[in-house]
């Protein structure tokens, strides 16, 4: 029993390194946040009730490992409720009121700026050393070259996002010049921005939503709404689809509204992020190893559409490799058509080959 338990651990590590190097180095995920996290739990709950097994090397060992922002992922009402109550009770009864904003689904990138001129952008990373991007960020239209009235040197962060008309434009001039279509809008959009050829990405038209400013490496204004609105007024493109929530009531409605709209909105959204507004509070709540304890990011289930398998095809690799290929009646979601979907194989013990019904490595071809 002690193998079987060892070696469900083993797979488990194996397999979630291999989606991390997938999620962070190559930017090509395969699996949803959700089957993600579902990974992680079962290798925690092994680890916890095999503590000799544990090793220091297992991803649940990351320090400030999953969260991309570095917030708290906590989907259901009732941990965004404890989230609250822990900050009224750190806060000890100080009023407090949130900054909510719609956490859109994209390539985090800093930008650093000199004497009002763009001077540097990097790429987020792992959270320490990231990628030089500055020639190819040189080309976003939303990035102001040249700002006024702002500190002579300071940071802002972002998401770097392609705009769901531009990344179907892309796929259909992609299929016309028979390339195949990219996944998602944002891995175009993370691929977009590290091109060796900046004129690459000036053609991608890719957009920059900031969210934070930074004056050596500290917030600069009294509260958070106060530097958004600082951003917008030096020329920067902040989303203007954010509120101020005076209370975890009115947080939650927001988070409600969004995962309900998303579907009108011109770009992906995977999540609302909220914040302690004053950054005096924030800074009485610190952090812990891994987030801070001022914000939360709720995140949306990933979405869903009904098809129809209409047939299973089967495809020849150069190598002889045999790959189950089902055709779909085309159905959009995710701001793509799926027509096709790569099924994953399994061998059970007896030697029988079993179709994964979960997990669908998309290969979208738009109809």
């Amino acid at each position: 029993m002690a193998d079987s338990v060892q070696e469900q651990i083993e797979s488990l590590r194996a397999d979630l390194r291999r989606h991390e190097y997938l999620y962070y180095v190559l930017d090509q995920p395969e699996i949803s946040d959700l089957e993600y996290d579902a990974h992680m739990r079962r290798l925690k709950e092994l680890e916890e009730q095999n503590p000799e097994l544990l090793s220091p090397d297992s991803p649940t060992q990351r320090v400030g490992g999953k969260p991309r922002e570095g917030f708290s992922k906590l989907r259901h009402s009732s941990a965004m409720l404890n989230f609250d109550r822990r900050v009224r009770d750190l806060l000890a009864g100080e009023p407090y009121r949130y900054n909510a904003e719609l956490k859109l689904d994209g390539l985090s990138m800093a930008a650093h700026y000199e004497d009002g001129r763009f001077k540097l952008a990097i790429t987020r990373g792992d959270g320490m050393v990231g990628e030089d991007v500055t020639e190819n960020a040189r080309t976003i239209r939303a990035m102001p070259l040249v700002v006024k009235g702002a500190p002579q040197r300071f940071e802002v962060r972002g998401e770097v996002v392609m705009l769901l008309r531009h990344f179907e434009q892309l796929n259909i001039e992609r299929e016309r010049d028979g390339l195949p279509r990219y996944v998602n809008p944002r891995n175009s959009a993370a691929g977009s921005l590290r091109v060796l050829e900046p004129a690459i990405t000036a053609s991608r038209r890719l957009d920059f939503f900031v969210y934070l400013l930074l004056v050596d490496g500290k917030p600069y204004y009294p509260t958070h709404n106060e530097s958004l609105e600082k951003l917008e007024s030096f020329g920067f493109k902040v989303n203007p689809k954010r509120a101020i929530c005076q209370n975890v009531e009115e947080l939650h409605a927001f988070c409600k509204q969004w995962e309900t709209e998303r579907v009108n909105l011109p770009y992906e959204i995977d999540g609302v992020v909220a914040k302690v507004d004053s950054i005096a509070q924030q800074q009485t709540l610190g952090w812990t190893a891994k987030a801070p304890r001022w914000a939360i990011a709720f995140k949306f289930p990933a979405r869903q559409e009904e098809t129809v398998i209409e047939n299973i095809e089967v495809q020849v690799g150069r190598t002889g490799a045999l790959t189950p290929v089902a055709r779909l009646r085309p159905v959009f979601v995710g701001g793509v058509t799926v027509a096709n979907a790569t099924l994953q194989t399994r061998m059970r013990s007896r030697g029988s080959m079993c179709r994964s019904a979960t997990r669908w490595c998309w290969s979208a071809a738009a109809m």
